[in-house]
């Protein structure tokens, strides 16, 4: 991969309380925190999860939402449907991941067989949700 490569940098999920979800992505998908301690010190607006070296999923209050003013329109974006993120897991994590969410009662979907995305057919592939109604899609490939 060279430097100019266009690539995803991160994407922004509105969530009731930030702390709480940057505890759901670390404990179920193993996302490194970031700024948690800054956040509930009221240094920074949002907590961060990283996903891996150049992606990170930010964990914004829905009351930010009235200061969004990038755009017209901006600020009604809070709670706007995103139909669903998708993460790419070893099979065994894939395995590991389905068996926490089981333990904790969190509902997910049947799996599937050859979903299409960024690397091709997955072998399987399911969907939960996070405790804000954020739907993620856990998939493998080999």
């Amino acid at each position: 991969m060279t430097d100019n490569m266009t690539r995803l940098d991160h994407v922004v999920l509105w969530v009731g309380d930030p702390v709480a979800a940057a505890g759901f992505y670390e404990k179920n998908l193993g996302f490194e925190p970031l700024r948690v301690g800054e956040y509930t010190a009221g240094t920074v607006s949002f907590p961060s999860v990283r996903i891996d070296d150049e992606t990170i999923l930010d964990l914004a209050p829905r009351s930010m939402a009235a200061r969004m003013r990038m755009l017209p329109g901006a600020d009604a974006s809070a709670g706007h449907p995103v139909n669903h993120i998708c993460v790419s897991l070893s099979a065994h994590d894939f395995d590991a991941l389905r068996a926490r969410l089981d333990e904790q009662s969190i509902p997910m979907s049947d799996l599937s067989h050859g979903a299409y995305g960024a690397r091709g057919n997955a072998r399987r592939s399911f969907y939960f949700g996070d405790p804000d109604g954020n739907i993620i899609e856990a998939r493998h490939y080999e």
